[in-house]
């Protein structure tokens, strides 16, 4: 079956207003706070948020059950990639980190019970969300050194462990979290996913973590349990299966982070090409020096590239496929390619780049994470050596 490069009709003029959307309203809004959003103001959310509303393109991922537009992910692609033009449309569309992510697995995984109480409200941009797995002693690219323990107690679980980097967790009106519940650390074992609210007492962010990066609502936090209590309804699917759905999870996810960080790229190239075409040196405009036409073409290149494996990948997962490896792809090159997008377009703007005049340096902070972020770029470049080995030896 041929890939389809091409985003259906709604999905288009989907994209086409998110497009002119987020030039005309956001891009203003992002000026103004320059950014910096891991203390955003509440009322800055709402507000987009309710303006994405009126504009018509606000959750265009969940299904029309829970108010949204039921996007496959190659329609996805072109919204959330004409959303990640600014630092805060993804935000306004309701598509951020964590909450997209989180949306997508209720959605499959949750009970109609739990999706009334998780899913609706998030959806609806009513409330905030946050997804517990990274730890400091390690679990995160690794699943197996999970130590987070959840045990048996009367009527339900208690939850015990230390996480840390969990995005969007200050504010966030719930968690997933993921803890151990059979086996060792080390081994594959078996971990569940449990929805804890943020009122629970046994749950608390120990901090904030200043990072890099600062235009995720609600930064990034350490978050202890401690003696944690929940009930048996509180269980996302079933025990013990909490590494199988969070595939269901992180595959889909790390598209979606290349998606809106695809749209970074394309903004920075717009930049150093406006720049390249009214700045002169040496008696020409930039545009027109060799050196400076090599920079602005292997960004284009690298757009390009990006986008054809996202969309391999996007259709992969959209056939119903696992698409581990073209999902891996996938994330190592965009993740590398928009680094070297933005880091070209600083350099063909000079001082501008690096000054606070032009969003550039902001863009620079914000894009290199993203090759730790869902899995560092080395972890899975290990996964795609192994997984292509294991093809190769079974056709021996």
């Amino acid at each position: 079956m041929p890939i389809e490069f091409e985003a259906d009709e709604r999905a288009a003029q989907t994209a086409a207003r998110v497009t002119e959307f987020v030039r005309d309203v956001v891009v203003a809004e992002e000026q103004a706070c320059d950014g910096v959003l891991h203390d955003g103001p509440e009322p800055l959310r709402r507000r987009l948020q309710q303006a994405a509303r009126d504009a018509g393109v606000f959750s265009p991922h969940v299904s029309p059950r829970w108010g949204g537009l039921g996007l496959d992910l190659r329609g996805q692609a072109v919204v959330f990639e004409a959303a990640g033009y600014s630092l805060l449309g993804p935000l306004a569309l309701n598509i951020a980190a964590p909450d997209e992510g989180n949306m997508h697995l209720l959605e499959k995984v949750a009970t109609e019970a739990q999706q009334e109480r998780y899913l609706a409200p998030l959806a609806a941009g009513d409330v905030r969300s946050c997804f517990a797995m990274t730890e400091p002693t390690g679990a995160g690219s690794d699943p197996r050194a999970l130590t987070t323990t959840a045990t048996r107690i009367p009527g339900g679980w208690r939850i015990d462990g230390r996480k840390w980097f969990i995005s969007g967790a200050d504010g966030a009106a719930f968690t997933i979290c993921m803890a151990r519940t059979s086996g060792a650390p080390g081994d594959a074992g078996g971990a569940t996913m449990f929805l804890v609210g943020a009122d629970n007492p046994g749950m608390k962010i120990v901090r904030n973590i200043r990072t890099l990066d600062e235009g995720l609502f609600g930064g990034h936090s350490e978050v202890l349990f401690d003696g944690c209590e929940v009930s048996d309804d509180a269980v996302l699917g079933e025990p013990d299966r909490g590494f199988d759905y969070a595939q269901v999870r992180l595959g889909p996810a790390r598209l979606t982070h290349c998606m809106r960080w695809l749209g970074i790229a394309v903004r920075a190239q717009e930049i150093a090409l406006d720049r390249a075409a009214t700045r002169s040196a040496f008696g020409k405009p930039l545009d027109q020096l060799g050196m400076v036409q090599q920079l602005i073409a292997d960004s284009e290149i690298d757009i390009a590239a990006a986008r054809a494996l996202l969309w391999q990948a996007c259709w992969e997962l959209d056939q119903g496929r696992t698409g581990a490896q073209q999902t891996s792809i996938a994330k190592t090159f965009v993740a590398e390619a928009v680094h070297r997008v933005v880091d070209r377009a600083v350099q063909i703007c000079g001082a501008l780049g690096i000054s606070a005049d032009a969003p550039l340096s902001r863009l620079y902070r914000e894009v290199r994470p993203f090759r730790i972020y869902d899995g560092p770029s080395e972890t899975h470049r290990w996964a795609i050596a192994r997984r292509a080995s294991k093809a190769r030896a079974a056709v021996r």
